[in-house]
């Protein structure tokens, strides 16, 4: 009986420290707000992140068939063989582009606003909008393509000359391992 007694006492102080921890943890109405605003001003974040999930399968894709083009189609076909298939790509991309970019943004809020409900104060979940919405932290997010466009013209200006006997070598390797092998001498052929 003792036993019974001892176990339903740490059952009912486990279940009590559970409710205090359970309501130390809910979000106010407030906090829940502000965690949804910053969802929706994630936005674009959750549209590249759909677009990114689409599109990296593709490429793969691509580059393996891009391989096995110059194994298995001949010269004169490679080039309509490959257009095909970026069109196939290209295809596939505006199909489902839109259908997980809307699951992407469906799903959002439900897996998103509880982790920073969680992570951050209702005063933190402030002054993160105010830094998303801040004038000069939407012109420094406009600058972004720009800014890597200029950075990657001046790496490939700065290492063109580098990379590029390099890889014209590596093209010719890939290109002779894509050459059927040499046809051996006959065998059994007398001196």
């Amino acid at each position: 009986m003792k036993r019974i007694a001892l176990i339903g006492g740490l059952l009912a102080v486990t279940l009590a420290a559970h409710a205090q921890t359970t309501a130390g943890t809910a979000s106010s109405p407030a906090k829940k707000e502000l965690a949804a605003r910053i969802v929706k001003l994630q936005q674009p974040g959750i549209d590249a992140l759909a677009r990114q999930l689409v599109e990296q399968p593709a490429m793969q894709i691509m580059q393996q068939a891009g391989m096995a083009i110059q194994q298995r189609v001949a010269a004169e076909r490679r080039q309509a063989v490959a257009a095909d298939i970026q069109a196939d790509a290209r295809k596939y991309a505006e199909e489902m582009n839109p259908l997980v970019r809307d699951k992407a943004t469906q799903l959002a809020p439900g897996v998103l606003q509880p982790i920073l409900e969680e992570k951050f104060t209702e005063d933190e979940l402030k002054q993160i909008i105010a830094i998303i919405e801040s004038p000069v932290n939407r012109k420094y997010q406009a600058l972004g393509p720009e800014m890597q466009r200029a950075l990657g013209e001046k790496v490939v200006a700065e290492v063109k000359p580098t990379i590029e006997p390099k890889l014209k070598a590596l093209a010719q390797t890939v290109g002779g391992r894509l050459q059927p092998p040499a046809s051996a001498p006959a065998s059994g052929s007398s001196k």
